[in-house]
């Protein structure tokens, strides 16, 4: 435990002067952002896999980034942001690029403008999509899983293909905002283990993804709303000595949120129905299409300038139609537990400015049931015991 932790202090050291030193190029350059972060917490997960095997006191939160924004000239713009994580279980540790776009405003007036995105993209389309790579930016160190389910966060941070974005202020009706994007992810051998299973030899790829949202912020109000849809589709192909089968994968996605942004409270919530359609894998005539839902509603409150409280209730049935899991039992002969049919959470938490650039993020969970743990086409019942299980984890923020 002291030598991980001693490995991580010498990390962010040598990120430190990294920063150090792309910040005093920056600041000469003229048209040119910089920005990074450092995020380094502790969590501990009893009862679960979430964090780690063995379910100590792990110090694997960590989260380090980069982004640059270059402007070419007044219509064309250069962004993006590489990062490393170390999340435990939850998602594969190591450096990646979430976004390195093109941005080109195609057309800009008063009320007005069109935005194309080339490159890998990001994704504008969920209520916390486009801010879940900065740990600063999220409300809670974790996101509620019924919508931003950590196995396929790297996917779902965005693409590499094409992205429109399209705003309209409407002196009468309020502020509009189209979406839509097309493009795959890449998937790595670390990341077909959480999302299938750690016997999955073959390879995963994502064959195409579509999405489309339109937002909507009435005129002098302080609520605003969305509505959102995703068509996405991955293959598997066997490896050597594998244990499964070529598969298809279908998952979709429609979503529905809200957000109310106050002096002292704000108020978000979304709602999700979302197809799983898996097709071979097991065996070649195997077939499963399960329809779940989920949601969650949220509060925080702005205790002084320098704290805040957060309070969340969450839902997500893997199955609408075996709320409690039992068929998914029953079909397996017993061998998966009916709580993975499922997953519920309360959470709590604080975060605390301790200056201008730096914040302590606290919370704590109480899940039932374990839909949302990884791996998920194959479950980990062995570790997964226990249908209650707490989290909690604290984290320590500065950026630049």
């Amino acid at each position: 435990m002291l030598l991980k932790l001693f490995v991580k202090v010498q990390k962010i050291f040598v990120l430190s002067l990294a920063f150090v030193t792309a910040t005093s190029w920056a600041d000469e350059q003229q048209n040119v952002q910089f920005h990074g972060f450092i995020a380094q917490g502790i969590a501990k997960s009893q009862g679960s896999d979430f964090v780690n095997d063995d379910e100590d006191v792990s110090a694997e939160l960590t989260e380090i980034g980069f982004n640059i924004s270059y402007q070419i000239n007044e219509q064309l713009r250069f962004a993006g942001q590489a990062v490393y994580l170390n999340a435990g279980n939850r998602l594969a540790e190591g450096g990646r690029i979430d976004y390195a776009l093109f941005d080109w405003s195609v057309f800009q007036t008063p009320e007005s403008q069109l935005n194309l995105y080339l490159g890998r993209y990001k994704n504008y389309h969920w209520l916390y999509s486009s801010t879940r790579d900065v740990p600063m930016t999220r409300p809670s160190i974790v996101l509620p899983q019924a919508i931003y389910f950590d196995g396929f966060r790297d996917i779902a941070v965005g693409g590499d293909g094409v992205a429109l974005s399209y705003k309209q202020n409407h002196a009468t009706w309020g502020d509009f905002d189209f979406n839509l994007s097309y493009g795959t992810s890449s998937i790595s051998d670390k990341q077909t283990e959480i999302i299938l299973s750690e016997l999955a030899t073959g390879r995963m790829n994502h064959d195409l993804d579509y999405q489309g949202s339109i937002f909507w912020q009435p005129q002098n109000s302080q609520w605003r709303f969305g509505i959102a849809a995703l068509d996405s589709e991955f293959t598997y192909a066997q490896g050597q000595s594998d244990s499964f089968r070529d598969a298809t994968i279908i998952f979709q996605r429609y979503l529905l949120n809200g957000r109310y942004e106050g002096e002292l409270w704000e108020f978000s919530g979304e709602i999700i129905q979302e197809r799983f359609l898996l097709e071979g894998f097991y065996s070649d005539n195997f077939r499963q299409d399960n329809f779940g839902q989920g949601f969650f509603i949220q509060s925080r409150y702005l205790l002084n300038e320098n704290t805040r409280l957060l309070a969340r209730l969450e839902r997500f049935y893997a199955n609408k139609d075996d709320r409690r899991g039992n068929q998914l039992s029953a079909n397996t002969g017993g061998q998966i537990p009916h709580y993975f049919g499922y997953q519920h959470d309360t959470v709590v938490g604080l975060s605390i400015r301790l200056a201008e650039h730096l914040e302590l993020q606290l919370e704590h969970h109480w899940f039932e049931g374990t839909a949302r743990l990884t791996p998920v086409v194959v479950p980990n019942t062995a570790i997964n015991n226990d249908k209650h299980w707490q989290l909690w984890s604290a984290q320590l923020m500065y950026w630049f």
